[in-house]
């Protein structure tokens, strides 16, 4: 498994997947990391922007808000058109820019990454629904389980793969 992530398909159905599951988290790690490990084959180009501590600050506080408004009784269900557009379009961000810093197709990265996040939208929308009716758990307490399988999957994403930092 670990070798899977080291690819740069590894690297954008990760993101992905974590995109599906928290819009903001995915581009929050990625610019943390090329905010302080800026990517050569990344700069002059339209994802020049996922290299700047401004973009890794801003994504941070999404994705920080996104953590508490999870929770909130009046949040709208994440497959509604507008949270899948988002979670879409930040995998195919994040899939864009692993691919094109490693001298790849962001095209490619992007399709990869997009598909991964609405794989991952449905299915948590699915599971979480599911765990909740057979156990009667409230939902924010399973929305805070999958908060920490998000930053954990973040965390290991990290450590496992490589970004060319």
């Amino acid at each position: 498994m670990a070798a899977i992530l080291k690819t740069p398909a590894g690297k954008a159905a990760a993101l992905g997947l974590i995109a599906g599951m928290r819009t903001f988290y995915a581009p929050a790690v990625l610019t943390h990391l090329y905010s302080r490990h800026p990517e050569e084959r990344l700069a002059k180009s339209p994802l020049e922007f996922m290299q700047s501590i401004t973009a890794s600050k801003v994504f941070k506080v999404l994705a920080a808000g996104e953590l508490i408004g999870d929770k909130l009784p009046n949040t709208p269900n994440r497959t509604a058109i507008p949270g899948l557009l988002g979670r879409a379009l930040s995998g195919i961000l994040c899939g864009a820019v692993v691919y094109k810093a490693e001298g790849n197709s962001p095209l490619v990265g992007g399709v990869i990454g997009g598909i991964a996040s609405i794989a991952s939208t449905f299915g948590c929308f699915f599971l979480r629904r599911g765990i909740g009716k057979s156990t009667k758990i409230p939902d924010p307490f399973i929305g805070a389980i999958e908060d920490a399988l998000v930053i954990g999957a973040g965390i290991a994403l990290v450590r496992t793969a490589d970004f060319n930092i």
